[in-house]
């Protein structure tokens, strides 16, 4: 296929996709879930898929069936807790602990079936770990790789490095030098790699310059449709709708990290000036110190919620005061979709193409807490909700980029960008 057609030319179910994800895509709660439910449900509308995940919470079992409807045969297996052993062995043989973690005779097994079957000619990727099951195939000049490292996971580990004391930062930067050499190697054993964002592909291309033009992005989009303010939510906050929310996953570093710094550093400040203001951390799995945040004034912490747009939808505003963030965050995207203004630190904004300067971008502890109050009060324009919504219908379907997704699979490279544009 040479050129771009319409969807319905490309596969038409008739084709066999292998499509294998660190993490089973449901339920899609949280940022990578996100990503590659949607990605899985829009490539099934074109391929038989043969899904190869693991379930790496026990809760998600539940959610088994969900994921065999979208394939014709799947491979679905306990992400187990890695012997001490299997681990000290990658760190002798310089291998990356990432990929012993997610190291697994069963699934490679079955990755190898479905090649001698003939149902690997099209491969899509999730995660740079799962890389390591496609590399060392029989080769097959119709073989189709797309590999989604989603982020650049090494420059992330050499950034938590930077930020944590010894011997974490020791450990931290080793796994970045060492998963950077597999990356780099990974990329060059497919078709495409595909990264978020723009800044996400061009950091890559930087650190790998011989894979640069195979190198492209794929930004993550949002239901906008789900995500909607035009529906009716009870209100979990009470009276007082001075209310901040943060929602994500809670023992994610990069959130923990993010609501503590607000916490100790903007909050008090906001408060100082609206005294009423209360932030609510929304979120499954919270740390104990993210539990310990609980402690100061006016800050709730929630734990898992069966769903998140209420705590959007009744907020004044939403917060993302992340120091550590890769890609299109999906918490400002959902936040954005539910019409509520979001105050954003630069690394939060990464990927998102706002046309000139967004009103609430904030840099620095006094600086959001300006923004916050901002946000707060009458600070920004009465339509900003409306028009932040507007643009993420418009710019950030999921739908919509299923053409661009499809066409890499196919080794369709006409009209999709790469990261020197």
């Amino acid at each position: 296929m040479s050129a771009p057609g319409s969807l319905a030319t490309w596969g038409s179910g008739i084709e066999d996709l292998l499509f294998l994800a660190h993490r089973i895509p449901f339920p899609p709660d949280k940022g990578d879930k996100i990503r590659s439910y949607h990605l899985l449900r829009m490539l099934a509308r074109q391929y038989r898929v043969r899904l190869g995940a693991f379930v790496d919470d026990p809760e998600d079992w539940k959610h088994a069936e969900a994921a065999r409807a979208f394939a014709v045969e799947t491979c679905l297996l306990p992400l187990r807790r890695r012997a001490p052993l299997r681990l000290l062995r990658a760190l002798v043989r310089g291998e990356p602990l990432s990929l012993a973690f997610f190291r697994d005779g069963q699934m490679q097994r079955w990755v190898e079936r479905s090649a001698a079957e003939g149902a690997a000619r099209r491969v899509f990727v999730f995660s740079s770990a799962m890389a390591q099951y496609v590399l060392d195939l029989p080769p097959d000049p119709e073989r189709q790789v797309v590999l989604d490292f989603v982020d650049v996971d090494s420059d992330k580990w050499a950034q938590y490095g930077r930020r944590r004391p010894w011997p974490a930062s020791a450990v931290f930067a080793r796994e970045a030098r060492a998963l950077l050499r597999f990356e780099r190697r990974a990329s060059a054993g497919s078709t495409a790699s595909v990264f978020v964002s723009r800044a996400e592909a061009e950091t890559f291309q930087r650190l790998a310059p011989e894979v640069a033009e195979r190198v492209t992005w794929l930004e993550n989009g949002v239901d906008a449709q789900y995500f909607s303010p035009d529906r009716a939510y009870s209100n979990p906050y009470g009276p007082n709708g001075a209310v901040l929310v943060f929602t994500g996953v809670m023992d994610y570093f990069a959130n923990v990290d993010a609501v503590t710094w607000f916490t100790r550093d903007v909050f008090p400040g906001v408060r100082a000036r609206v005294p009423e203001a209360r932030f609510f951390i929304v979120g499954a799995r919270p740390t104990a110190d993210v539990l310990r945040l609980a402690r100061s004034q006016g800050v709730s912490v929630t734990g898992r919620v069966e769903d998140v747009r209420p705590y959007l939808a009744h907020a004044r505003a939403a917060v993302a005061p992340l120091r550590i963030a890769r890609g299109v965050q999906n918490k400002v995207l959902e936040a954005m979709a539910m019409g509520r203004p979001v105050v954003v630190s630069p690394p939060g904004m990464e990927g998102l193409d706002w046309p000139g300067r967004y009103p609430l971008l904030a840099d620095g502890a006094s600086a959001w807490i300006e923004r916050t109050c901002d946000a707060l009060g009458s600070g920004v324009p009465a339509d900003l909700g409306e028009r932040l919504r507007a643009w993420v219908v418009e710019r950030y379907s999921w739908d919509g980029k299923a053409e661009r997704c499809i066409g890499l699979i196919e080794g369709v490279t006409a009209g999709v960008p790469s990261g020197r544009e």
